[in-house]
């Protein structure tokens, strides 16, 4: 599964992000590795040349498996939350679903699930529509 290259194809990708994949983030005294995380180059104008991050990502993607789904949604989802992190997605191959939330005072908001085939703009990428039949290629 390659949500990464989802960006790729879409018009010109989600412009004024850095998206990376499984970057290392050192957030307080836990260090948690995100499928994808993306940063807003508004506040972080340079991609930094390190091994892992202090500074919490504007948005976040697990992709929840069997193995890892209570790890992603009761550990890292209130970690995330607690970080300040704005926007979660998570993407489930095997129901072919993305749940897509924003964080509103400090918890989080389910926006919008969407499954299958739909064509979708999810927060915070409004400005580009993912195919997620393209998504689910491979991963079963």
């Amino acid at each position: 599964m390659d949500i990464g290259g989802a960006f790729q194809r879409g018009r010109g990708g989600p412009g004024g992000w850095w998206i990376v994949y499984e970057p290392e983030l050192h957030l307080g005294a836990d260090v948690v590795v995100p499928d994808l995380a993306g940063w807003r180059r508004e506040r972080l104008p340079e991609m930094p040349d390190v091994p892992a991050f202090v500074l919490a990502p504007d948005w976040v993607c697990e992709v929840v498996s069997a193995s890892t789904a209570r790890l992603d949604r009761v550990r890292k989802l209130p970690l995330y939350a607690r970080e300040g992190i704005a926007h979660c997605w998570l993407v489930d191959p095997r129901q072919e679903t993305l749940e897509v939330y924003r964080l509103t005072t400090g918890k989080w908001l389910l926006v919008a699930t969407h499954e299958r085939n739909e064509r979708v703009r999810a927060e915070p990428f409004a400005e580009l529509e993912l195919e997620l039949g393209a998504l689910w290629i491979g991963a079963g």
